[in-house]
């Protein structure tokens, strides 16, 4: 439900206040870890003292974590009894109490509207993740009442899926279509960004911002591999191909595509885009979609200890962060730059980028980001 309209012009000029206000570099951190369900008396106050301005987290439609188990009577209605928002009321609200703004990614489809496939299969209806984006913008529009009368804060920074030129965001990727290999991923991915733009857009809230493509790094283009990726250059061109239009920024994640690289080094490989060029995505998003920002939504070094393969050492990774703010800050393009993670994956396997070991003993580098998110 919706508080009175007086109450709505209110927020909307606080919100607009603070937007006037906000620095024009919003530094944050992005985590896909259940701390933020499991400790959040700890996981928020940390935050804090990072003086983190946003907190990037996966808003899922579907999969384990779904707010949408089972199809809904009426998708776009927010107090539709299928949807379970709880997890995600949770968060904006610890996020609020530390005046940290929660940027959704919209992500995972559920088994009802793919087909009864994995959550990185596209939704068979682009109309049905249109429906659930409305509900959602409309839950965390910043008048929404529950029914114990809290108000929920306002969401007004979205992002589009995740990483959706690699398996782990989309598939298929690649697809043979009368004897020829096309970007299936890039095809699918158009639909499923306009659906999350048309679906925010359609609350006429003011002040929303989405952003699509949130790629990744790195991609072979091997389309007959047994694992074949999407280089993020290629992805755009294509997704740009198959019609996506209508976001307000691009988003990227630059990850280092090797420990050697620093945050000025040129990748290696030909098709890679990490923060050494950069600037080369920046010229295609400009050609093809004029001078949208770049949101820098996912970005680290992993650290050694303990990842003896792919990390750096803590000194470097606290270097190579401060000379990565410093560069974005540089560049009026790029108006986001959020790390992965504030606390390293407990298992090897997984990603040790934090800002504080497991454990939770702080690494330098969580000194170096709060002196710069400090500014």
């Amino acid at each position: 439900m919706r508080v009175a309209f007086g109450v709505m012009v209110a927020a909307a000029a606080v919100a607009a206040s603070s937007a006037s206000a906000a620095p024009r570099l919003q530094l944050g951190i992005t985590d896909s870890g259940d701390a933020y369900f499991a400790e959040p008396g700890t996981f928020y106050r940390r935050l804090g003292q990072l003086h983190s301005q946003l907190l990037r987290v996966h808003l899922n439609w579907g999969g384990r974590l779904g707010v949408a188990q089972r199809k809904p009577q009426d998708a776009a209605d927010p107090d539709d009894p299928a949807y379970d928002w709880r997890r995600y009321d949770a968060i904006v609200l610890h996020a609020d109490a530390k005046d940290i703004k929660v940027v959704f990614s919209i992500f995972g489809s559920p088994r009802w509207a793919n087909g009864g496939q994995l959550p990185t299969r596209a939704p068979r209806k682009a109309s049905d993740l249109h429906d659930f984006a409305f509900a959602a913008a409309e839950r965390y529009g910043g008048d929404y009442m529950r029914a114990d009368g809290i108000v929920l804060p306002a969401v007004k920074q979205w992002t589009a899926w995740n990483e959706p030129n690699l398996p782990i965001g989309l598939v298929p990727q690649w697809k043979k279509i009368g004897g020829r290999w096309q970007i299936q991923s890039a095809i699918d991915y158009a639909r499923i960004c306009n659906a999350i733009v048309d679906g925010i857009r359609d609350t006429l809230f003011r002040a929303e911002q989405v952003a699509c493509g949130d790629t990744a790094p790195r991609g072979n283009n091997a389309a007959a591999s047994s694992r074949p990726t999407t280089s993020p250059i290629a992805f755009l061109r294509a997704m740009k191909k198959a019609g996506a239009r209508g976001f307000d920024a691009y988003a990227h994640h630059p990850y280092a595509t090797d420990p050697r690289e620093t945050p000025t080094t040129r990748p290696s490989a030909r098709t890679a885009v990490s923060f050494g060029n950069l600037d080369d995505m920046i010229k295609v998003v400009t050609q093809l979609y004029g001078k949208k920002p770049i949101w820098i939504d996912e970005y680290g070094y992993e650290t050694n200890p303990p990842d003896h393969l792919l990390g750096v050492t803590p000194a470097k990774q606290a270097s190579y962060l401060t000379q990565s703010v410093k560069i974005a800050r540089a560049n009026p393009r790029i108006t986001m730059l959020l790390w992965f993670l504030l606390s390293d994956e407990s298992r090897l396997g997984g990603w040790q980028s934090g800002l504080e070991t497991a454990s939770g003993v702080r690494k330098p580098a969580f000194f170096a980001f709060a002196r710069a998110a400090a500014r």
